[in-house]
C-alpha cells in the first residue's frame, strides 16, 4: 500500500469562465491535474478530492447546491475517491483530512488545485505543519489576478510568489511532468 496521498483542492465549477470566480490558467492547470490525478491512480496513491462550499445558502460564491460547488467534470472523482467538504481554505480545518490520511499510513502529499494563492497555500502549510513531505504540482494549480494597496498583481506573479513561498521553505514545487516521471 502506498504511503502517498493526492489531495485534489478545489478543481470547481466556480473558477471556470461561467464561474462566478474565473481563474487565469485554470483550463491548462485542470489538464495538468487531470494527468496527475490519473497517473496518482495507477501508482496506487491515495486520491483525496477537496470540496469548497460555504455554509450559507446566501453565500455569493460556493453556494451550496450550486453549480458552481461541483467539481469539474476533468477531474471528478471515481470509485471510492474521498470527497471533503470544507468551509475554510484550510483543507485540514474541521475536515477528517488528517485523520484519512493518518488512519491510511500517508506519509508525503501531492497537493494540486486552486487558488494558489489561497486553499492550496494553507492547505500547504498546514500539511507541513503536521509533519507530512509536502510537494506541490505547479502547474496543476491556478490563481487570479490580485490588487493590493492600488497596485495590480498579476496571477503569474502571484503564483510564482507562492510557488517560491512553498519551495524555499515547505516542501517541494515540481511540474506536471517531473511529477509524471517518477
Amino acid at each position: 500500500m502506498s504511503t502517498q496521498a493526492l489531495i485534489v483542492v478545489d478543481i470547481q465549477n466556480e473558477y471556470f469562465p461561467a464561474g462566478k470566480l474565473p481563474l487565469v490558467g485554470i483550463e491548462e492547470a485542470t489538464a495538468n491535474a487531470a494527468l496527475v490525478i490519473e497517473s496518482a491512480r495507477q501508482k496506487g496513491h491515495t486520491v483525496i478530492h477537496v470540496r469548497h462550499e460555504m455554509p450559507s445558502a446566501e453565500a455569493p460564491i460556493f453556494t451550496p447546491n450550486s453549480k458552481g460547488v461541483e467539481i469539474n467534470e476533468r477531474v471528478k472523482p471515481v470509485d471510492d475517491e474521498i470527497v471533503i467538504v470544507k468551509h475554510y481554505p484550510n483543507s485540514f480545518r474541521n475536515t477528517p483530512l488528517k485523520d484519512i490520511l493518518d488512519n491510511a499510513g500517508i506519509k508525503d502529499i501531492t497537493v494540486i488545485g486552486a487558488m494558489s494563492h489561497m486553499c492550496v497555500d494553507a492547505t500547504v502549510r498546514a500539511a507541513f505543519d503536521y509533519g507530512y513531505g509536502v510537494t506541490t504540482v505547479e502547474d496543476a494549480c491556478a490563481t487570479m489576478d490580485l490588487e493590493f494597496n492600488d497596485t495590480q498583481v498579476p496571477a503569474v506573479q502571484v503564483h510564482a510568489t507562492i510557488m517560491a513561498a512553498f519551495e524555499f521553505m515547505y516542501g517541494e514545487v515540481v511540474d506536471t511532468q517531473t511529477w509524471l516521471a517518477r
